[in-house]
């Protein structure tokens, strides 16, 4: 029977004994668990206030690329001509089928930019070479690409042109034009150009005989160099600021053509408006889609 007792009271024993080991291991897990989660909650806290610090500096990296660009462009506003052919050149030497080309800065190279198509457009990239060295100047990411610089270049262009004519709407008051452009232009859209930013530079010219000669070339070329990157008569009517010099002149070649004629009537109407709703908006789009070329077929 003190036997069976002993028995017994060791088997207890034992069943308390696990219980508590068990209590105990359950006690350290949750020390254990807590003690992971708060690290892993810091963990997190550091990489968003990382990506935070990220995000604020590349903004204000931009920040600074706009307005260098903005006073180098309102200093020499007779380059901006130059500054919109000169990111058109740039990206549409793409190539569907190879997918090599594209706005990639290319044209930088001397070998590319002597070439005739881009005739004139010399002036244009050594103004942007003056504003890189700024930029690059107070770059804390190393400096800026000359893919993005060209692009940014062209849309600090379009926009002061926008102003510009906000601006002469309102009989030459600053203050009212700039008024008016933030309340009907485009100037909540421009954000959308900064989400593709730092892609790098081609390490050579883009192959030869891509792009024509906007100023010889007849309506038909023009056509089917823009059909041969996915645009059509509605586009090249809205990129007239952008085949040369003169956009009158261009836009009257245009006209010629029976499949552009209704759009250059239709963009020269909404010019004329206080708003110029469809002009910017088209004009806008085209622009992104020229900045974005090979993201969009690469």
């Amino acid at each position: 029977m003190q036997g069976m007792i002993c028995c017994k009271f060791g088997s207890e024993l034992n069943n308390e004994d696990r219980s508590h080991r068990r209590d105990i291991l359950q006690s350290v897990g949750a020390a254990v668990g807590m003690d992971l989660i708060a690290r892993s909650s810091t963990f997190i806290e550091v990489a968003n206030a990382a990506d935070l610090i990220q995000r604020r500096q590349r903004s204000d990296f931009q920040s600074k690329i706009k307005l260098t660009l903005y006073d180098a462009i309102k200093a020499n506003p007779d380059i901006i001509p130059s500054l919109l052919t000169l990111a058109l050149n740039d990206a549409i030497t793409y190539d569907k089928a190879t997918k090599t080309g594209g706005p990639n800065g290319s044209i930088r190279f001397s070998s590319e930019i002597s070439r005739p198509e881009n005739k004139g457009l010399d002036a244009a990239l050594n103004l942007l070479e003056e504003s890189k060295k700024v930029i690059d100047s107070d770059s804390k990411g190393g400096p800026i690409s000359y893919a993005d610089l060209i692009q940014f270049a062209a849309q600090s262009a379009v926009k002061s042109t926008f102003i510009a004519s906000a601006i002469s709407k309102c009989g030459g008051n600053v203050e009212k034009g700039t008024l008016l452009y933030s309340a009907y232009g485009s100037n909540g859209q421009w954000g959308q150009f900064d989400r593709i930013f730092g892609r790098s530079d081609a390490q050579e010219p883009d192959p030869e005989g891509r792009v024509p000669q906007w100023d010889k070339a007849s309506v038909q070329e023009m056509k089917d160099k823009f059909k041969a990157v996915g645009l059509g008569p509605r586009q090249l009517a809205v990129m007239s600021a952008f085949l040369g010099p003169d956009q009158a002149a261009t836009e009257t070649l245009l006209a010629s053509d029976p499949e552009v004629l209704p759009w250059i009537q239709k963009y020269q109407r909404s010019r004329e408006t206080v708003s110029r709703t469809d002009y910017e908006a088209s004009r806008f789009s085209l622009l992104k889609f020229i900045k974005d070329l090979y993201n969009i077929y690469g």
